[in-house]
């Protein structure tokens, strides 16, 4: 899916004069946006927007605006620019945007670019389809048609500003009229000469062809071909009538249900073989017709049309031939198609100019077999998942994709190859056929058998020729929901619209939003298993394929009004306005801008040096995340329904009740009643609006602080690449581990305050808890604690009632501890007597007649010193143990 850049059009905003495109008609101006919004929305697709390059057709009622969409941009920027270089020479920086645009000026806009075009229809414009060569704009309501002569662009950017009145003709005058059944649908034939060929389809399923000319009125009031689908489902020869009924009284018949038209489609004209002479029509209960070929009288082929139909056709009977089991049915559809290829080749084509001074060849319809075709179907649609809505909704769109050209069956044997275009490259040899229902359900089927010409059989081999007919069958090969349940409603119509990038992407328009689909994921695979000629494990890699790639289907645009019917999307590509999608609520437009290639590869190449050396410079990368525009509600803004009313009564004959007191009164009653339901209409509205309005607000604050984030985070990139962030970077990472290690610091300052806190708590509840006495244990330990303290700490220490066994006990080791000291003092001293006699007199000592042995003497002060220390240690454990006992 291509990256959606924006969801606005500055240019296409109040109070610019763009907006006036999408604007509501005068007559729906006063009308609730309920039923404004809702006013017919089931009774047939909204295709209401139709475009001509950067030219843009907008249906709005009864009436058809046009507007240059580059002009507009131009005019805008332009105004932008004198705005801001005013503002600049006034030394205001304030946005005066919308000083130009006063309350004169803005009623109608001024200047090129918009055109109102006058139309002479009598209802809602439903339908807008142009025609392939863009001079003729098919104009429908709900059982009406007419065709619009669009002038050149010259005409409608001269500058003048009243309402343009083009030529309109009637299609049908006594044919599609409000007395008879619905048009649902109105296509251009892609073999049409110059593309003015219009097929229409009714809602009682009868297809009418008309070759229109200007020159010939009559080409608007007859159509040159008409067939009744019903009588021609039930039709056994050629030679039967199935033109359309002229009688008004019908009487009752299962085909009426079963047979309701909901939409019909071609393929495009560059398909292969007979998929542009293929009409496809979905009915609403589910079916789906094929009716080939149908062609007007006066047809114009590509140039590679008939040559592929004429291999194709001679392929199929060199292979009927040669085989022994092909049925008399295809012998004699063979026949036919080899029949209807002569009268084709003896032809001698026209030559006619055409709209780009390119010449077309024009053939005739050939009259063998015959003129109209037998109609195919109802197709069964083959591997189809068992849904639980598929028996409560109906068929509502088809959209066919036609097969790509077969060039190379067609230059078979030739020394060079014919020139392919670059959708038929990844593009497949079978048709796609989808199917869109009321609950948003896409149907992705292919025609794996080809649909081909078929005929009725002439009334003399009726009664023997096609006895038991075969069901024509398609293949389900995705189905996939575009609708949530909650946001399925039965009048419902959604719609299916072609992409211009490639023809294997669409979109789906519903009340509740716009889903960008694309088959590409899939295409490419599928086309070369089938045109692979290893049929080893061909089925498990279908399947394969089947389970597991699957379309890109993506949700891309949700309205902010359940009750908004959104126009068709219709997708726009040009160098001047780039590539967009463009719908339309009942009073705004809706448009998104994507990514083209281009920007698309210029944004890849971000990261890495760009070369400037040719003045390029490259467009800046997009780091926000495009949001739907937000349309305030028009109700803020329409004028109230009770002035017209009060003044309305005043003219009424309830006039005197107006000009009296209020009295008690069925009149009073009945005008309290009635102005009761306009103003709690108005404020129902009213305070849905304002609620949403609010809801905004506070969304945007969280919005603009997610922006922010963003803004910061690009920053930091750019400052870390460019290298001038590194200082701050380290700073900060200083600064933020400091931090770090003061809140850590901080926790634990609290949770040691927290715990020394409980301690206390528990040892005051313990202290009030426990009261027993203390056991002849504890008591004896106690005691044996305040006689070493005694001993230790002196008489200080020692107690009054201390027992005479206490105080020996501690003499005994006070007089050990002062023995032990006193004998070390006298062994100090006799060492230090020893060293000066050795001095004085300059020669050794006699040495005592006892000689001790130094190993001994060792021995003996290492004992000694080991007495030391245990005493020493002793006592400083009962001096700590005692001070313990004394915080305690």
């Amino acid at each position: 899916m291509p990256k959606i850049r924006s969801f606005s059009a500055p240019w296409l905003q109040e109070p610019n004069p763009g907006h006036k495109l999408f604007e509501q008609a005068e007559e729906t101006n006063r009308l609730p946006a309920s039923i404004a919004s809702s006013r017919n929305a089931s009774q047939g697709p909204n295709r209401t927007i139709a475009h001509r390059g950067n030219e843009v057709f907008v249906a709005r009622g009864r009436e058809i605006r046009w507007g240059d969409l580059a002009d507009l941009k131009d005019a805008w920027e332009a105004q932008q620019s004198r705005t801001g270089s005013a503002s600049h020479l006034n030394g205001d920086g304030s946005d005066s945007s919308f000083e130009v645009y006063d309350e004169e000026t803005s009623r109608l806009p001024q200047g090129p670019g918009y055109r109102v075009i006058k139309t002479p229809v009598a209802c809602e414009i439903r339908q807008l389809v142009i025609s392939p060569n863009k001079d003729q704009l098919a104009v429908l309501t709900s059982h009406t048609v007419h065709v619009c002569m669009l002038p050149d662009t010259s005409h409608l950017t001269s500058g003048e500003t009243a309402p343009f009145k083009p030529k309109f003709w009637t299609v049908g005058p006594t044919t599609h009229v409000t007395s008879k059944s619905a048009v649902v649908s109105a296509l251009w034939h892609p073999l049409g000469v110059n593309g003015s060929c219009l097929v229409t389809v009714t809602e009682d399923a009868v297809v009418r062809e008309w070759e229109l000319s200007t020159i010939d009125r009559w080409s608007f009031d007859t159509p040159t071909l008409e067939v009744d689908l019903k009588k021609l489902a039930d039709g056994t020869s050629l030679d039967q009538d199935f033109g359309a009924s002229t009688s008004t009284n019908k009487a009752f018949s299962p085909d009426d249900f079963d047979m309701k038209v909901a939409s019909a489609c071609f393929a495009s004209r560059n398909s292969n073989g007979w998929a542009p002479m293929t009409l496809w029509v979905a009915m609403a209960e589910g079916d789906v017709y094929a009716l080939c070929p149908l062609l007007p009288r006066r047809w114009s082929p590509p140039p590679t049309l008939i040559p592929s139909l004429s291999v194709s056709v001679a392929q199929k009977i060199e292979t009927l031939e040669t085989d022994p089991e092909a049925t008399r049915e295809e012998k004699l559809l063979a026949k036919q198609q080899l029949e209807w290829m002569a009268d084709l080749d003896n032809q001698e084509p026209k030559l006619l100019d055409g709209p780009y001074g390119e010449v077309t060849e024009v053939y005739s319809r050939p009259s063998r077999p015959g003129s109209i075709p037998r109609l195919q179907g109802p197709f069964e649609l083959a591997v189809a998942p068992q849904d639980e809505q598929d028996d409560e909704v109906e068929l509502k769109d088809i959209f066919v994709i036609g097969a790509k050209r077969n060039t190379a069956d067609l230059m078979m044997g030739e020394d060079f190859e014919l020139y392919a275009d670059d959708d038929d490259k990844d593009s497949l040899s079978v048709s796609v056929i989808c199917l869109l229902s009321t609950s948003g359900q896409v149907k992705v089927c292919l025609d794996v058998d080809g649909v081909e010409a078929q005929w009725l059989p002439p009334r003399n081999a009726s009664t023997r020729a096609f006895p038991d007919q075969a069901i024509p069958s398609l293949l389900v090969f995705h189905t996939f929901d575009t609708l949530k349940p909650a946001e399925i409603t039965p009048d419902s119509w959604p719609v299916f619209s072609e992409d211009v990038t490639t023809r294997y992407a669409f979109y789906v328009t519903h009340a509740a939003g716009i889903t960008y689909v694309s088959l590409a994921p899939w295409v490419s695979l599928l086309e070369s298993e089938l045109q692979s000629d290893s049929e080893a494990g061909a089925d498990f890699r279908f399947d394969l394929m089947a389970k597991g790639q699957r379309a890109e289907v993506d949700r891309i645009y949700t309205p902010q009004h359940a009750q908004n019917v959104l126009a068709a999307a219709t997708a726009f590509k040009s160098s001047d306005l780039g590539h967009f999608v463009l719908s339309a609520t009942h009073n705004d437009p809706v448009i998104m801008f994507f990514d083209t290639p281009e920007s698309e590869l210029m944004s890849d190449r971000q990261e890495t040096p760009v070369s400037t050396e040719h003045g390029e410079t490259p467009e800046p990368l997009i780091v926000w995340e495009p949001r739907p525009l937000f349309h305030p509600s028009e109700v803020l803004s329409r004028p109230s329904t009770l002035p017209p009313w009060v003044d309305a009564l005043r003219t009424s004959r309830k006039r005197p009740l107006m000009q009296q007191e209020v009295r008690l009164s069925v009149a009073t009653l009945e005008i309290f009643t009635e102005g009761h339901r306009l103003v709690s209409s108005e404020v129902f509205e009213l305070n849905n609006a304002v609620a949403e309005l609010f809801r905004k607000c506070e969304a945007l604050t969280y919005e603009l602080k997610e922006q922010i984030t963003k803004v910061y985070e690009v920053n930091q990139r750019i400052e870390t690449i460019s290298g001038e962030g590194e200082s701050r970077s380290t700073k900060e990472q200083n600064i933020s581990e400091e931090m770090l290690v003061r809140n850590r610091i901080d926790v634990m300052k609290v949770r040691q305050e927290n715990l020394a806190r409980r301690v206390d708590n528990l040892r005051k509840r313990l202290g009030q808890v426990s009261t027993r006495e203390l056991s002849d244990k504890e008591k004896a330990w106690a005691e044996e604690v305040r006689n070493l303290a005694g001993s230790i700490l002196g008489d200080e220490e020692e107690e009054e009632d201390t027992t005479s066994a206490s105080i020996s006990t501690a003499g005994k080791s006070l007089k050990r501890f002062e023995e032990v000291q006193t004998l070390r003092d006298a062994l100090f001293e006799q060492a230090q007597q020893l060293q000066s006699t050795d001095s004085v007199d300059g020669t050794a000592s006699p040495m005592p007649v006892m000689k001790i042995p130094s190993e001994i003497r060792k021995q003996k002060v290492a004992q000694v010193m080991s007495l030391l220390d245990r005493e020493t240690a002793l006592v400083e454990a009962v001096k700590s143990r005692l001070e313990k006992l004394s915080i305690e």
